[in-house]
């Protein structure tokens, strides 16, 4: 695929949900660390995505990213506001589910010591996505920028991140991301059992984050 092909941002809509549900439940089931060392599967992805998706993207802070040549989605960032996440009755959701809020509610509550977070102040980068096709061409940084654009727009002033994997913590330092907290994979234990035991190829995962200045990194890097 060439690099010259454009690539399109914007924000997504209610019309977006089900692709957005689709690519990111493909990429999280194949590639994402701490769901592939529980095994969540697509289907399994798809139904926690078909709850938690519609209601975040009706904030208009996710944004989507397309190509020219490709009808489906090259990639998503799936956001919403740290302040208030989105209830998920876990009774709805595979129990494989569990170990990973668990690790990320950690972090968050790391995060929040201390902190008065209010709605409207910090942005939640939560999902990021890119279609493997269209590896290599900057999309998730473009992704992220554009995010910080929008919440920038929309009045926030910071934003966080559990980024899980070393490709994503790369894309995140890049864009002026500093690490607060950590959880090695090696050494979280949920309910007395290594869960994360499986994962060789990245190290922990890392609660990120940054002021929402003006962001000077353009969406091709």
């Amino acid at each position: 695929m060439p690099n010259q092909d454009p690539v399109k941002y914007a924000t997504a809509k209610a019309a977006d949900t089900g692709e957005i549900i689709r690519l990111l439940g493909r990429v999280f089931s194949e590639s994402e660390p701490p769901a592939v060392a529980v095994g969540l599967s697509f289907r399994e992805m798809e139904q926690f995505l078909s709850l938690f998706a519609p209601e975040a993207i009706a904030l208009g802070l996710t944004t989507i990213a397309r190509t020219e040549e490709q009808g489906t989605p090259a990639g998503v960032l799936l956001t919403d506001d740290f302040a208030a996440p989105r209830a998920v009755d876990p009774r709805r959701i595979s129990p494989k589910f569990l170990p990973i809020f668990a690790m990320l509610g950690t972090l968050d509550d790391q995060f929040r010591q201390g902190k008065r977070v209010s709605v409207g102040e910090y942005l939640h980068l939560f999902m990021l996505g890119v279609a493997p096709e269209c590896a290599g061409r900057g999309i998730a940084q473009g992704l992220v920028a554009d995010c910080l654009d929008t919440g920038l727009r929309a009045g926030y002033r910071a934003a966080v991140t559990e980024a899980t994997g070393v490709i994503s913590q790369r894309v995140f330092r890049k864009l002026g991301f500093t690490e607060r907290f950590q959880i090695s994979y090696r050494d979280f234990r949920y309910e007395r059992r290594e869960v994360f035991s499986s994962i060789q190829q990245h190290e922990a995962a890392i609660l990120m984050d940054r002021l929402l200045a003006a962001n000077s990194e353009s969406h091709g890097v």
